[in-house]
């Protein structure tokens, strides 16, 4: 018969390294991330956070940071 874990701490660190285990280090967290909700509200939160720009605008922006990412290359 299986001991029942009753320390919480000792439970989580026991199933992970099981899940470890079997699956290695990557793919445990892959697994354990498929099961984690998330929280708040993608769609309102992109909104808020992400600037209302159109193609035009994007590209240039883009076209901008990869000049500035070029030229930071060139000094070093």
């Amino acid at each position: 018969m299986e001991q029942l874990i009753t320390n919480r701490s000792e439970l989580r660190e026991r199933g992970f390294r099981a899940l470890a285990d079997a699956l290695g280090w990557v793919n445990a967290v892959r697994f354990l991330r498929e099961y984690d909700p998330g929280s708040g509200n993608y769609t309102e939160e992109r909104a808020t956070l992400l600037p209302d720009l159109g193609i035009e605008e994007l590209t240039t922006e883009v076209e901008r940071i990869q000049d500035a990412e070029d030229f930071r290359s060139e000094l070093g």
